[in-house]
């Protein structure tokens, strides 16, 4: 039985691509989930924990 040889195609260059940024992002920043885009408090934002309160020591 012969078999058939598969070509690559641009889905599994792009595959690749991404799957050698996820690993050399782990390598860089560690294992989990890491957010880019982080938005700003305020700090008039309500919170009950002191170490937010703007006359905690």
């Amino acid at each position: 039985m012969k078999r058939h040889q598969r070509t690559v195609t641009n889905l599994d260059a792009i595959k690749a691509m991404k799957r050698g940024e996820r690993e050399a992002e782990q390598q860089r920043l560690g294992p989990g989930f890491h957010s880019f885009s982080r938005t700003h408090r305020s700090k008039k934002t309500y919170t009950r924990k002191q170490k937010h309160k703007s006359n905690y020591p």
